[in-house]
């Protein structure tokens, strides 16, 4: 059952759906998903943010797969996950996530993983603007 069905860098809106369809599998008795959307404000932003810029290393898409992998391991977890570059507004999904496995457990720790390693690992920048004008670079996989 286990691997990487969908793991893509889109300029495109991001589709839950079609993560949900990717991962379907007579065999997985349980579905957890994870939807990372731009919001409105920053602890470390003077104001409201209003938009997120995300740029990608041409690495990025391999990088992508090799980290969904790490994080399926030798299990039978089937993962789709996608991130969006380009300016996205409040609101926008710029990670989706859905991750099918025979029991829960595993579901929830695959999908945990592949959300805390694309933060750390995935050669992904953000630019956080805010309502005044006020921009600031945020580090690895936003």
């Amino acid at each position: 059952m286990g691997g990487v069905r969908l793991a893509r860098i889109s300029a495109d809106p991001l589709d839950l759906d079609e993560h949900l369809r990717a991962v379907d599998d007579a065999a997985a008795g349980a579905l957890t998903t994870f939807v990372g959307r731009v919001r409105d404000h920053d602890p470390d932003a003077s104001g409201a943010v209003v938009a997120l810029e995300y740029t990608a290393h041409p690495d990025a898409p391999e990088t992508l797969v090799r980290l969904a992998n790490a994080a399926i391991g030798d299990g039978s977890a089937v993962v789709a996950v996608s991130h969006r570059v380009g300016r996205l507004s409040v609101g926008d999904a710029a990670v989706v996530i859905a991750v099918a496995s025979p029991h829960r457990a595993e579901a929830f720790e695959v999908c945990r993983e592949i959300i805390e390693t694309i933060k750390t690992d995935l050669p992904v920048w953000k630019r956080q603007v805010e309502a005044d004008g006020t921009t600031a670079w945020k580090g690895l996989g936003g």
